[in-house]
């Protein structure tokens, strides 16, 4: 063959294979284009790109208007990926968006974690301010990029399934509510607003890529106008934006049209996460799934709650035969006892109301579960002076409980039924019964215009919802609902504001002696806050006006307490009185109603 006819021979080889190449790729278009969670992940994955070119950016920035320029693009690409990012890889994600404060990881005394804070919310603070480092932003950003390239290469959503993608657009919604409009995590700029409207525009985005999954196309039509209004409403002013009624009239109607959704598009959950699967309001007695909190899996019925409550207000069961769970747990307080310290122990009663709700549990989270908090309880010498198998003994020597034992658990009575028992109780113990709930719910329309104020201050120019996340109010994080944060703000052992010194209980450093936990404790609710007095773990403060002072100036660090690791904002959050007042208006409205029933 000579060498014209070779050349004629690859110049045919080399067409046809451009010709099978061009079919093949349009074959896969089209399958892309047929095939919803492929179309996911490229938009996903392009998103990631995006947000990774912008943060490579400021990596080589040379001046703050660039890096400025830059941060906000990456964080809008991040914002966009966040209704995935948050559902598929959600340890990525915390790292990615973790406040800037010490990282501290405590699996046991052997396997302590000290990590420096690192992602969007450090860059952030680091940005924009009078005078960047530029050294240590650049560290932060390569970091960061990092991290989203490391997310990319790994990516992979073939197992995603429709409700999958339900479950990611729910996140988002509540997500949005609960931390994104709050400030939670726009720590320096508070343009937490415009990403919520960036937000809602990853929905949107999300929900069109799965449009063919709608069966009805009015309700396809119905979100994409409640998104629009959603954003339109969400065009406004970090402090004087009204939450109340975003999360009434958006959030509320997003998950009545979700649930919609969910019929429409014919879904069955394999399970049931953190929220229940028909859930239409985030304050309801039905929108958490109990189970989620607790390391048993099966139903709160009432005869188990019966039995609990039984055992929570027996004497007999203690060493004394004298107190019982009710000592210092009374219902008409709140179930606290009103005291500063608690008889017999260090730190003040918590309440119990919502306390089946979180993931920690003693003011130093030291147990898992509210059966493992039962039994330190009964073992403690200074309160039962007693134990499981004393407990056990009493009980098999009565007939009324053997009985009772036998019928709710078809068995004698044994430990783990005792201590199940009474968790049992106090999970039952939120009603969702208060004023706020009742407002918020349209259940009636009695909230005044200073409970209302006092709710956009809570969530928004107060900060208070960056730690007492609503529905709550306490330091279980939103959406996943995994972990109860706890706080160092600075308690001082004394209401003396000149010569201010910080109590003397160490708090989680008892537990692991780590030294960068001295002081912390676990960030309790405010439900019934009106109820509970006096507060914080040493019951240093009677009143609420105390406690808003505190934190108005900054906790320790305003009192000139110094304390390296404060996670409390140091600077003044600069409230009226009027503004104080009105916070405190509607602390006083999430008192839940006397005659509230247990709910099973």
């Amino acid at each position: 063959m000579n060498f014209n006819t070779k050349k004629g021979a690859y110049v045919f080889i080399g067409l046809f294979s451009i010709l099978l190449n061009a079919c093949l790729n349009q074959q896969q278009d089209h399958q892309t284009k047929n095939n919803p969670t492929r179309v996911l992940e490229n938009t996903f994955s392009n998103t990631l790109s995006a947000a990774i070119t912008a943060m490579d950016s400021i990596k080589t920035a040379k001046e703050a208007v660039s890096l400025e320029k830059h941060y906000l693009n990456a964080r809008h690409h991040f914002k966009m990926a966040e209704p995935v990012l948050a559902f598929v890889d959600s340890e990525n994600y915390k790292f990615l968006n973790q406040p800037n404060i010490l990282k501290i990881e405590e699996e046991d005394a052997t396997d302590i974690k000290i990590k420096q804070p690192t992602g969007f919310q450090v860059l952030e603070e680091n940005i924009f301010t009078e005078n960047p480092d530029f050294e240590s932003i650049t560290l932060h950003a390569k970091k960061t990029s990092e991290r989203l390239q490391l997310i990319k290469k790994n990516l992979n959503l073939n197992y995603i399934k429709p409700y999958h993608v339900l479950w990611m657009v729910r996140d988002q919604i509540i997500r949005t509510a609960l931390t994104g409009i709050t400030g939670f995590d726009s720590p320096a700029l508070e343009q937490s607003l415009t990403e919520a409207q960036t937000s809602y525009e990853a929905v949107k985005q999300y929900l069109e890529v799965y449009q063919s999954e709608f069966n009805n196309t009015e309700i396809y039509n119905q979100w994409t106008e409640a998104i629009k209004k959603a954003q339109t409403d969400l065009n406004a002013d970090f402090n004087s934006f009204d939450r109340y009624s975003f999360i009434k009239n958006h959030t509320h109607k997003n998950l009545e049209l979700w649930n919609a959704t969910v019929a429409d598009w014919q879904v069955e959950f394999p399970f049931t996460k953190s929220i229940n699967n028909n859930a239409t309001s985030l304050f309801s007695n039905n929108t958490f799934n109990l189970y989620h909190f607790s390391v048993y899996n099966d139903s709160l019925t009432e005869e188990k709650v019966n039995l609990g409550k039984k055992l929570f207000f027996e004497k007999e069961l203690s060493a004394s035969k004298t107190i019982n769970c009710a000592t210092c747990h009374i219902p008409e307080k709140g179930y606290t006892d009103g005291l500063a310290i608690s008889k017999g122990v260090t730190r003040n009663s918590p309440t119990l109301l919502y306390a089946g709700l979180q993931k920690g549990f003693f003011y130093d989270n030291r147990a898992g579960s509210l059966e493992g908090q039962i039994v330190s309880v009964i073992n403690n010498e200074n309160e039962f002076h007693s134990d499981l198998e004393t407990f056990e003994k009493a009980l098999k020597n009565n007939t009324e409980y053997t009985e009772a034992f036998q019928s709710v658990f078809k068995d004698s009575i044994k430990q783990e039924h005792i201590r199940h028992a009474i968790a049992s109780f106090i999970r039952s113990l939120a009603p969702f019964d208060s004023k706020f709930d009742r407002n918020i719910n349209n259940l009636e329309n009695t909230l005044t215009e200073s409970e209302i104020n006092g709710f956009n201050l809570f969530n928004g120019k107060a900060k208070c919802a960056t730690c007492h996340f609503a529905p709550l109010f306490n330091g279980t994080v939103p959406t996943t609902y995994k972990e109860s944060e706890m706080e160092l703000i600075g308690v001082p052992e004394t209401t003396d504001t000149i010569n201010a010194k910080i109590d003397d209980d160490l708090g989680r450093y008892d537990l692991f002696h780590t030294e960068e936990r001295k002081h912390f404790f676990k960030t309790p609710t405010l439900r019934n806050i009106a109820l509970t007095a006096p507060y914080m773990h040493n019951g240093v403060y009677n009143s609420l006006d105390e406690v808003l002072h505190f934190y108005n100036i900054g906790g320790a660090a305003g009192l000139g307490i110094e304390m390296e690791n404060q996670t409390l904002p140091p600077d003044p959050l600069d409230l009226t009185e009027k503004e104080k007042q009105y916070i405190i208006a509607f602390l006083n409205a999430l008192t839940d109603s006397p005659s509230s029933e247990l709910v099973y």
